[in-house]
């Protein structure tokens, strides 16, 4: 801000922040929070807003009072999130109060009685309050000063204090949030200056994720509330767009829209992001051009990851002495059925060789440290994995399964566990199965992830045993799901069983489902397939799979 204020920061519809703006803007947001919060060391502040420009000077606002790292975590909300996994993720973070957008007026009044109940203050950040007992705190912004906030307002600011705890688009939606502390955001902040330089200084990048992720070296961000197929290009030619962000998902759906005549016409040089799937890789580049792309894997709570800047199709990064003696990682041989590493006669891990899948384990470290999941100790040991290669280490247990080539290029092949990644969002099914549980019909629920050709990912499948003398209805399913799940989560395919199959130790199985698949020529149980046009699950047939 001080070096380039008037640079456009953000760009959003037909409004344009400049560098200077935000600063001011926080800063007066900042004097309002700490006036009428009155935050004090262990409260949570939880931002529950969807994608606008609000979201970047709350963030910075709550950074200048030194929230993440004086004791005061602050929680980013999943702005999808609905419900009873809107008060989960609250009581996860032991949020003390929420700063919401009146666009979310619903999900917010639909929990509100709970909030109140349990003393968790709700704050509109708008002029006005369309709900009862929720303050509106935009005049209190606006009559603050626009000065920068001197020193006093960060004593006690420290890298290793609390941090932020994101429950966002990267993470299941009845999750413990992970949680980021200030030496972490330091490395998070030079990793984007060491790969932006060069690339990223007066670059104007667009940004398709739920919340601006990323805004490096001195960028202009453009903010879309919502991502949108059919108007990606126009809006990289109208803001003269020249570095993109995706997900997987994105890039197949920007290769699904209708071809134009103008499809090379634009000034995009570069794509960052991760999920891209080889076939869609190079359909890509045939159809917009040679854009480079930087896939990279990573978890946000992860403690390590790999780029690939190579232009490798299909890789997500390279091994090299340096990588592996900074983060040490390996790929161990894994039984996807038993749902466990392989271990040899001593108890200990066996690293695949190269050309073979194994599971991604990254040893825990000073260097990488694993902060795990807030409000959830058994989540955070059940992501640490030990005695990997000598008696009492411990590794992080990233659930992904990869491949290391012979020339050290790293692939990612699939997830392993009780997790599976439809439509950009992370689904456990665990969570899923809980919730489903609920339905009056259902006796036993088992909940996995089917491949779905021309799809990224897995989508979520159910196998159901009813409850004698009941019966599946489709519509009444489907409004549960509808008001209960995500629209990520909810079960595309359903299979009614007599029995659910177990193991020895009485843990259901997997395998075999995720084999069949929603194939009716192979399964003889009753198959249903979630309809959007009618509302309901309708039986499936062979014209729906062929469609399918």
């Amino acid at each position: 801000a001080r070096r380039q204020p008037h640079r456009p920061l953000l760009l959003f519809q037909d409004e344009v922040f400049t560098y200077r703006d935000v600063e001011q803007r926080s800063s007066r947001a900042a004097r309002a929070f700490s006036q009428r919060l009155g935050l004090q060391p262990g409260q949570t502040v939880a931002v529950f807003l969807p994608n606008e420009p609000t979201y970047v000077w709350t963030w910075l606002a709550l950074a200048k009072l030194g929230c993440p790292m004086v004791g005061c975590p602050m929680a980013c909300l999943n702005s999808n999130v609905r419900g009873q996994a809107l008060l989960h993720a609250l009581a996860a973070a032991q949020a003390t109060f929420v700063l919401a957008s009146t666009e979310l007026r619903d999900a917010l009044e639909e929990v509100l009685p709970d909030l109140q109940r349990d003393g968790i203050k709700v704050f509109y950040l708008s002029s006005k309050s369309p709900t009862p007992g929720v303050e509106a705190l935009l005049p209190a912004i606006e009559a603050a000063s626009d000065e920068p906030l001197p020193g006093h307002y960060r004593v006690g600011w420290t890298f290793f204090g609390a941090g932020w705890t994101f429950y966002g688009a990267g993470w299941t939606f009845f999750g413990a949030g992970w949680t980021f502390y200030g030496v972490g955001w330091m490395f998070y902040g030079v990793g984007w200056m060491f790969f932006g330089a060069g690339w990223m200084d007066g670059c104007i990048m667009k940004d398709t994720e739920p919340s601006p992720h990323r805004v490096p070296a001195g960028a202009t961000c453009v903010l879309r509330s919502k991502f949108s197929a059919s108007q990606f290009w126009d809006d990289c030619r109208r803001y003269n767009v020249t570095v993109i962000q995706y997900v997987g998902e994105l890039m197949r759906y920007l290769c699904n829209t209708p071809k134009r005549d103008n499809d090379h016409k634009h000034g995009v040089r570069l794509a960052v992001g991760n999920g891209l799937r080889a076939e869609v890789w190079k359909e890509f580049l045939q159809r917009f051009g040679p854009i480079s792309i930087w896939e990279f894997y990573g978890a946000t709570e992860g403690n390590a990851g790999f780029i690939n800047y190579t232009g490798k199709i299909g890789a997500v990064g390279r091994a090299n002495p340096f990588l592996k003696s900074f983060a040490p990682f390996e790929l161990i041989k894994y039984n996807v059925e038993q749902d466990e590493p392989v271990r040899d006669e001593r108890g200990l891990c066996i690293r695949v060789r190269p050309g073979e899948t194994g599971l991604l384990v990254i040893k825990i470290t000073k260097n990488t440290p694993f902060y795990g999941y807030a409000g959830d100790s058994k989540k955070t040991e059940k992501k640490i994995l030990r005695d990997v290669l000598a008696k009492g280490d411990a590794f992080f247990n990233s659930g992904d399964l990869l491949m290391m080539d012979h020339e050290k290029f790293v692939y990612f092949q699939d997830r392993v566990g009780d997790t599976f990644r439809w439509k950009g969002e992370n689904v456990a099914t665990t969570e899923v199965e809980a919730t489903l549980a609920m339905v009056n019909f259902i006796q036993e629920v088992n909940v996995y992830g089917v491949s779905v050709p021309g799809c990224e990912g897995k989508c979520g499948m159910a196998a159901i045993r009813l409850k004698p003398g009941m019966s599946f209805e489709g519509e009444n399913f489907y409004a549960f799901t509808k008001e209960t799940l995500p629209s990520y989560a909810a079960p595309r395919f359903v299979r009614i069983q007599e029995a659910l199959e177990i193991t020895g130790t009485f843990k259901q199985c997997k395998g075999n489902l995720v084999r069949e698949g929603f194939d009716p020529t192979i399964i003889k149980d009753p198959l249903f397939f979630r309809d959007e046009k009618k509302k309901s699950y309708v039986p499936m047939n062979a014209d729906i799979h062929a469609a399918i």
